[in-house]
């Protein structure tokens, strides 16, 4: 018993993580998918293009944000190396692939949340290594500049946290999630 509370444990855990850096490097939702974007099959049909334009305006996003926050931190040059890097580490990977539902369907729940630990865990490591060139950076940086990285991450947390809340309180209700 003491295993499974373990397991689950481990999973909200990491879902947590995961949710708390996706605040910090999206701006906003996804958008919900268009009617009829996936068939009774699971089949992507234009969906797939849809969310290619999402995430290509995320990086545009993304890059401005991070425009912004080197200019108000006024790096030095000393300071450009773990920057760099820091910027690199928080690229936005290539989202994976939904699961095919058709497999999945055949998949006993046990398996099917094995499935799900298994792209935790990838996405922890891939956090991992985003928490070592933050830490990094953030090191290279005066107390001033700390306090002003500091202010803009919880800004933009709670601005995210703004939206989701908006969001729940629409008389209709949140979009619905596409299911992976």
């Amino acid at each position: 018993m003491k295993s499974i509370h373990t397991v689950i444990t481990s999973v909200l855990l990491t879902s947590g993580i995961a949710l708390s850096a996706a605040a910090c490097a999206q701006s906003a939702p996804p958008p919900p998918p268009p009617p009829g974007a996936h068939g009774q099959d699971g089949a992507p049909g234009h969906h797939a293009m849809d969310m290619a334009k999402w995430q290509e305006k995320m990086k545009e996003r993304m890059a401005k944000r991070q425009a912004e926050l080197r200019d108000l931190l006024k790096l030095t040059p000393a300071q450009e190396p773990a920057w760099k890097t820091f910027v690199q580490a928080m690229e936005p990977k290539s989202m994976p692939l939904p699961h095919d539902l058709k497999e999945m369907d055949k998949l006993s729940t046990p398996e099917r949340m094995e499935r799900s630990l298994e792209r935790m865990k990838e996405h922890q490591a891939s956090l991992q290594i985003r928490l070592a060139a933050l830490k990094t950076f953030y090191a290279g940086l005066t107390p001033e500049q700390q306090k002003l990285f500091d202010e803009n991450h919880h800004r933009i947390k709670k601005d995210m946290h703004d939206r989701m809340a908006k969001e729940m309180q629409r008389k209709d209700g949140p979009p619905p999630m596409p299911r992976p």
